[in-house]
């Protein structure tokens, strides 16, 4: 919000505008903050370049008709970008592979052998993603599987994030008929936050913004 008011020319600063928003009962709910562990992973999972890193796994969101509706999405790790989503009633390891085959057709041009090789895929230790039908199909994109360490779901931080705000600003504030009204929610949703959700890292941009001029600079040099 204070990079939206920023945007119109409204200066103020970062603090008064929590302070505003807090009095005014506009913040999102907060989640009790956990105690972690020794951390195992070191280092930075945010590559230079879009399509040289992707996160994935998936969230549950409960409808009217269809109960527990699963969500499953991929994200590139260098431009927060979603690559791929998508809402079923069935959370095994086909349906988690749908927003993979989306990422891949839209970067790629195309689905076949070898086409995403140099592509890092990070996911959890969840019985979907380390499936024998998950790992061939990454395999046979020329994807590479590189798992979260066990308990350690920080390593999956970037799609946690990612959820986080898909949770806060759609899936905890709107009720859901069934699987089909949650794909077509996400689908929409999703159009709006690649164009148009600012992101801190990226200096207040859009995701699909971040990626242009990363690319057009990798098409430069």
């Amino acid at each position: 919000m204070w990079a939206r008011l920023r945007l119109k020319g409204i200066r103020t600063s970062k603090q008064r505008t929590l302070r505003l928003m807090r009095e005014a009962n506009l913040l999102a709910p907060g989640q009790p903050r956990r105690v972690l562990g020794p951390r195992v992973h070191d280092g930075s999972i945010i590559p230079a370049m879009p399509n040289m890193m992707w996160g994935t796994d998936g969230t549950g969101v409960w409808t009217e008709r269809d109960g527990l509706v699963t969500v499953f999405a991929a994200i590139d790790h260098s431009t927060a970008e979603c690559v791929g989503i998508h809402a079923t009633k069935h959370a095994n390891r086909f349906e988690a592979l749908e927003p993979i085959r989306q990422g891949v057709r839209a970067a790629y041009g195309s689905y076949a052998a070898r086409v995403a090789s140099g592509l890092i895929v990070r996911h959890d230790n969840g019985s979907q993603y380390v499936s024998r039908h998950f790992q061939s199909e990454l395999a046979f994109l020329g994807i590479e599987s590189n798992p979260s360490f066990v308990r350690s779901p920080e390593g999956n931080g970037c799609i946690e994030r990612f959820f986080r705000t898909l949770k806060e600003q759609l899936l905890w504030v709107r009720n859901f008929i069934d699987a089909e009204d949650v794909r077509r929610a996400v689908t929409e949703w999703i159009r709006l936050y690649n164009e148009h959700w600012l992101i801190e890292l990226h200096g207040h941009r859009p995701p699909a913004a971040v990626r242009r001029e990363l690319l057009a600079q990798k098409a430069s040099a």
